[in-house]
């Protein structure tokens, strides 16, 4: 069995995540497909997350988020609502090290965005997103309170969640039917 790199030698991976809020103030969750899961999430724990992916060298991290979203969810209509106020990391355990990420790092340093989706759920595609254009990510989806996400995401990553709820949580209060 090949020795582990060490966890100090590796980079972290630039990546964008992505909240999208829908007209009751809950975001989009996807469970993660167990195949072509570049974190062995579904193995590591619950496979539910928001979108995200990794940003393309020279790309501007709003472009990837749409790109990323678009890529995921099919989703295209959305206005933006916040940007996090920082990077947010997560660190891969160590039995993943080396393997997830085609083991090339440590984990990832995410710049999180928050939109409103302004179209209907109609318009999302998990299946075939891009119109079969994008390999599906995901095989389930659905509508969640934010508050929830860390309890739902896999362990290595509650601690990132947790940061992005504190980034969006007064969100959804502007959704809240009066």
């Amino acid at each position: 069995m090949p020795a582990r790199p060490d966890r100090e030698s590796l980079p972290y991976r630039d990546c964008v995540g992505i909240a999208v809020f829908n007209h009751d103030g809950n975001v989009f969750i996807g469970r993660r497909k167990a195949e072509d899961d570049p974190e062995d999430s579904a193995e590591l724990g619950a496979p539910w997350q928001m979108p995200q992916g990794g940003i393309d060298k020279g790309e501007d991290p709003l472009k990837a988020a749409l790109r990323e979203l678009h890529e995921e969810t099919n989703i295209t209509a959305v206005s933006l609502l916040a940007e996090a106020p920082e990077w947010i990391y997560y660190d891969l355990p160590d039995e993943a090290l080396g393997i997830a990420l085609k083991g090339k790092y440590r984990g990832q340093r995410q710049r999180w965005f928050a939109f409103a989706f302004t179209g209907n759920d109609s318009e999302i595609d998990i299946s075939a997103p891009g119109g079969g254009k994008y390999t599906a990510e995901f095989d389930a989806w659905r509508w969640e309170k934010l508050s929830r996400t860390p309890s739902l995401i896999v362990p290595f990553k509650k601690q990132a969640y947790e940061k992005v709820v504190a980034a969006f949580a007064d969100i959804p209060q502007r959704f809240t039917h009066v």
